[in-house]
């Protein structure tokens, strides 16, 4: 470390505030409890304090801030979805992203790079014909291109994929983006708490109190609080939430690896993903490739790495990359992904008043972030879902009303 660094870091001339408070105690009652320390949680409880003026509001994480699915993804932004209900919802998540390092004072690096979906089959490249035309119809930037396009853009990829799965074409989505998630979630909650909420860490829910149908509290690990509104976003952790509450859902929890290489010069632009080889990779600012692939094939409430990952998408990367071959791989990890049958979420009012539910993200939550601090805060300051997420409410699988997202979400991450 530099001197001139080291000095300015031991001086007490320019102290640096910490990012939020760590309260002593939970109060006895709030207006309000958000469970989950993620990036939905403190999200929700930013936009409850900034837009509705709800501050007697408690946040309360098990493990520590954005350490769950926050922590454990890849990073990608983008809106080129396949449905309309989810292409204007995640269109509006990528219109707040853009302004979010102003609102935090703080630098999220958000970064737009461009993002390739590439097709390898005849059925592949009509499907992304197919969520071209869908977004386009929506006002979303998307469009089919060749293979020379593509080339242009990442002339290092062999398109031949070493003769395993020539790439046809691809979905060119321009706003796709990456961002630092450790960023997102500090941000969200220095200014929930500058707002006045109270977020509290290693603080574990072990149950919900509910009479009557209706929340009347929440029991933790460092003592009983009384609340009428209960937020649950805790991910793959849901269903064990779902069952202090006496409400079924759909959900399965399946393992999501990914891992990142050592640092390099750049020379990845864009964002590519593709569904056939299983892989979606792009590069950070520090220089590392981020990468990452499908679900691990076993339901399983862990987040274990496994090396059967590791060689498989290391092969695929090769197949696209093969100079690739010398890289090393400096960590991996896995995240718990929350899956529903139509591959879009859940959200909103539950049968339990006062009980709001934000799930069901399975690969794709953290893009949607900003849009779902700002729906679910409306939601619970108004108890009444929000237009963007109206369709994407709990009971639409007791109504057989599905959505059917899968085919624009279940790799491209």
């Amino acid at each position: 470390m530099p001197l001139n660094l080291l000095r300015f870091a031991l001086t007490k001339d320019h102290p640096e505030p910490r990012m939020f408070r760590q309260p002593d105690r939970l109060k006895s009652s709030y207006d309000a409890v958000i469970i989950g320390g993620g990036g939905h949680g403190l999200a929700a409880a930013y936009y409850l304090a900034r837009d509705y003026g709800m501050t007697d509001v408690a946040v309360l994480e098990r493990s520590y801030l954005g350490g769950g699915n926050t922590g454990r993804n890849t990073t990608i932004i983008r809106s080129n979805y396949l449905t309309p209900e989810g292409v204007k919802f995640y269109d509006e998540s990528v219109r707040l992203w853009q302004d979010l390092s102003q609102d935090f004072d703080l630098n999220l690096f958000y970064s737009t790079r461009g993002h390739f979906t590439l097709a390898h089959t005849d059925a592949t490249l009509r499907t992304m014909r197919w969520r071209a035309e869908t977004n386009k119809h929506i006002g979303v930037n998307s469009e089919l291109v060749s293979p020379d396009e593509i080339q242009e853009a990442c002339p290092q990829m062999d398109l031949t994929c070493n003769g395993h799965a020539p790439i046809l074409g691809a979905l060119y989505h321009a706003p796709g983006s990456i961002a630092r998630h450790d960023a997102v979630a500090w941000g969200y909650g220095r200014g929930a708490d500058q707002r006045g909420v109270e977020i509290h860490q290693q603080t574990e829910v072990l149950g919900i109190q509910v009479k009557s149908d209706r929340v009347t509290g929440v029991e933790t690990s460092r003592g009983t609080i009384e609340t009428p509104r209960v937020l649950c976003a805790v991910a793959g952790f849901t269903p064990r939430l779902l069952q202090m509450v006496g409400i079924r859902s759909p959900l399965y929890v399946h393992p999501l690896q990914a891992l990142v290489s050592e640092p390099m010069k750049p020379w990845l632009n864009p964002i590519i993903v593709s569904g056939n080889l299983h892989v979606y990779v792009s590069q950070t600012a520090r220089g590392e490739l981020v990468m990452g692939a499908s679900l691990d094939p076993y339901e399983l409430h862990s987040t274990r790495s496994t090396l059967d990952f590791t060689e498989e998408l290391a092969a695929h990367m090769l197949d696209l990359f093969p100079f690739l071959s010398h890289a090393k791989i400096v960590r991996q990890w896995a995240g718990m992904a929350d899956m529903t049958p139509d591959f879009a979420p859940m959200m909103g009012r539950t049968p339990i008043a006062g009980f709001y539910l934000d799930a069901g993200w399975g690969t794709w939550g953290f893009k949607a972030t900003p849009v779902c601090g700002k729906t679910m805060a409306y939601t619970v300051a108004n108890d009444r879902a929000h237009e963007l997420i109206q369709d994407f409410s709990i009971d639409r699988f007791t109504r057989y009303e599905l959505i059917g997202e899968k085919g624009a979400a279940s790799v491209a991450h």
